[in-house]
């Protein structure tokens, strides 16, 4: 009786648990058979690893890679042989060059379009649904440059942004050539891309050519002056408001043009005076808005691969 009462007094003051003494233990057991269980399945662990790891593991990663590529690059070219194998020969009598396609464009263009510029007429009318396309795919690259070049914040990508703004920006301010030059030839391109844009579809351009004229000064801009300067009236907002608004029109309308040609629906838009600007119905507006889309694309594309950055 004596013992027991002892032993019951050491209990207390040791303070300790048989419940929590039994659980630890319980808990060591199962943690040694966890263990004891993956030194005997070593092999079940080695499944588990990703076909690129183990072929990074077999050295066999880039030849696999280079393999690829190459039999990738073959089965393109076979198949572009095989196309141009299937075409028409030269000068045969049922190819597109002799259909009555390109005499219909050039008979009833100016009928049905109200354009003088029969390649308008063509690209922004009767072959509108691949223009539209067009569009979208210089929307969806920069959105593509965006999400490779945009992953990382400044301060965590030293690589990246070598060089940063203000030191671009000195260094360009000391150039007084081509900023003195700047400041008389910008305004000048600008001033040509828009009138190309604007008799589009009276003579020789478009919103494609007048884009591109526009985008091309937007960039020496950028060259001559820097980025401070040119984020007082472009920046990435810009960029994202100016395309998606036109690339949003511009589906409208084509959308509203497809919709009415196909039902037979007469539409009451005038084709207006043939050789003025505002003839050819829609072009006109279409025009505009291939050309925002252009200038925008082109300019967001230097300023991505130049810095990564807006």
């Amino acid at each position: 009786m004596k013992k027991s009462s002892e032993a019951f007094k050491n209990w207390l003051l040791s303070g300790s648990d048989p419940l929590e003494e039994e659980m630890i233990e319980t808990l060591s057991d199962d943690a040694a058979e966890e263990k004891q269980a993956e030194e005997a399945s070593p092999r079940a662990k080695k499944e588990r690893r990703s076909l690129k790891q183990y072929l990074y593991d077999s050295g066999l990663y880039r030849p696999v890679r280079i393999l690829s590529s190459v039999a990738l690059c073959v089965m393109l070219i076979v198949m572009l042989m095989a196309t141009v194998m299937d075409m028409p020969y030269f000068g045969q009598a049922d190819t597109l060059v002799d259909s009555e396609v390109s005499e219909f464009y050039v008979k009833h263009t100016l009928e049905h379009t109200g354009a003088t510029n029969i390649i308008t007429g063509i690209i922004l009318n009767f072959r509108g649904f691949d223009t539209l396309g067009e569009s979208h795919v210089l929307f969806i690259a920069v959105c593509s440059v965006i999400i490779l070049l945009k992953m990382t914040p400044k301060e965590e990508d030293p690589f990246l942004h070598v060089h940063s703004d203000d030191a671009l920006d000195r260094k360009l301010e000391k150039d007084l050539i081509l900023s003195s030059l700047s400041r008389i030839l910008f305004p000048l391109i600008l001033m040509f891309g828009v009138y190309i844009i604007l008799n589009g579809n009276i003579s020789p351009g478009g919103g494609f050519s007048g884009g591109a004229v526009i985008g091309a000064g937007l960039i020496l801009y950028l060259s001559a002056y820097g980025y401070k300067r040119i984020q007082r009236f472009f920046t990435y907002k810009t960029f994202k408001t100016v395309s998606c608004l036109a690339l949003l029109c511009y589906t409208s309308s084509k959308t509203f043009h497809f919709v009415t040609g196909a039902n037979d629906i007469h539409v009451p838009i005038s084709l207006g005076t043939p050789g003025t600007i505002f003839s050819g119905g829609l072009l006109l507006p279409l025009n505009i808005f291939v050309g925002l889309v252009v200038a925008c694309t082109m300019y967001t594309l230097y300023t991505l691969f130049r810095k990564g950055d807006f």
